[in-house]
């Protein structure tokens, strides 16, 4: 019964969604490549907004006419950990694949769609496990703790780590983790390469999420719910960008989507990998014409071919929790990879 309640909540939300959507007619693609966005790469659509937006309003959303043939493909652009062989790293962490590298538009197997991060994987530390002390090459690590309590070590100095906490270990830095509990301590990683002439930072820092603010959109919009930073529901928490310790990504955030409500449907030019990972809840992942059920610890990237939009529906119920995603994004400005 429960899941019939599930289904008649989806079928409702999508039902709202589409209503709203089709506000916006479809345009022909001739109408499309009469827009330059930023990047000046011509035949692709891009709406300056305000509420941090994409697109001015439902009405100005963009779909195509004729669907890419890659929207027949969608599941090669997710990932699950629960589909991954578990590896060791640092001696004792064991860790499971969610994204790894591969092509952006036309990935060889699922989740295999990386040209720029490194990785994105889950990883579990036993109670009173220890890893080994380790130096990063060419590579820093993003940690994501999810659940149970630890600390780590590095440089002369420990600090306590806990759900929430967000920790950016450089390259060239000898460190440790610890889990000081009774339970595992999970997190999950983002691999972010560094290059040649990077300055990585001389120690590891730690953010507590509960105490950052949410950002704010630089202007208003009607569109933009009252809380959110953007996309009309994106409630988001930035930990690290290029500015403060990232190489190759750019920023990593979280983002809650309160019950009830979706973000906004838009595009992604080629050279931008944009992965949304769930952590918390469930959702729905609405990605070219498709949809999809997304769970904790499953994650996708938006084909950036300008053109096939996304967006990622809260299917609850008011008083429900928000669901909550690991956010993060790279953009070259143009594919790496040959396509």
């Amino acid at each position: 019964m429960r899941e019939v309640g599930n289904r008649k909540k989806i079928t409702a939300v999508l039902g709202a969604s589409i209503t709203l959507l089709a506000m916006a007619a479809p345009r022909s693609l001739s109408a499309q490549t009469t827009a330059t966005p930023p990047s000046a790469v011509p035949g692709q659509v891009w709406t300056h907004a305000s509420g941090g937006n994409h697109f001015a309003g439902p009405k100005d959303i963009i779909y195509p006419t004729k669907l890419p043939s890659e929207d027949t493909r969608l599941s090669m652009y997710f990932g699950d950990w629960r589909d991954s062989e578990p590896r060791a790293m640092f001696g004792s962490l064991v860790v499971r694949n969610i994204l790894t590298p591969g092509d952006n538009l036309s990935p060889p197997f699922p989740g295999a769609v990386l040209e720029q991060a490194k990785f994105l994987s889950y990883a579990k530390l036993a109670a009173g496990g220890r890893t080994t002390p380790s130096t990063l090459n060419g590579l820093q690590i993003f940690f994501y703790v999810m659940e149970g309590e630890g600390e780590i070590s590095a440089g002369g100095k420990t600090e306590p780590i806990h759900k929430g906490s967000a920790i950016l270990v450089p390259e060239g830095l000898e460190f440790t983790l610890h889990n000081t509990g009774e339970t595992q301590l999970s997190t999950y990683m983002i691999g972010d390469p560094t290059y040649a002439g990077f300055k990585p930072l001389s120690s590891f820092v730690i953010k507590d999420e509960d105490k950052l603010p949410h950002s704010k959109p630089a202007t208003d919009s009607p569109f933009t719910s009252p809380g959110a930073g953007g996309h009309w529901a994106h409630i988001t928490h930035s930990f690290f960008n290029s500015r403060n310790g990232l190489a190759t990504v750019q920023g990593i955030i979280t983002v809650e989507i309160l019950p009830m409500t979706l973000g906004e449907p838009h595009p992604h030019l080629p050279g931008k990998e944009e992965v949304w990972c769930q952590i918390e809840g469930k959702s729905v992942a609405f990605v070219g014409s498709q949809v999809r059920m997304q769970h904790p610890g499953q994650a996708y990237i938006l084909r950036p071919d300008g053109l096939t939009t996304h967006s990622n529906i809260n299917f609850g119920e008011p008083g429900d929790t928000p669901i909550k995603f690991l956010w993060f994004n790279t953009n070259t400005g143009l594919s790496a990879a040959p396509h």
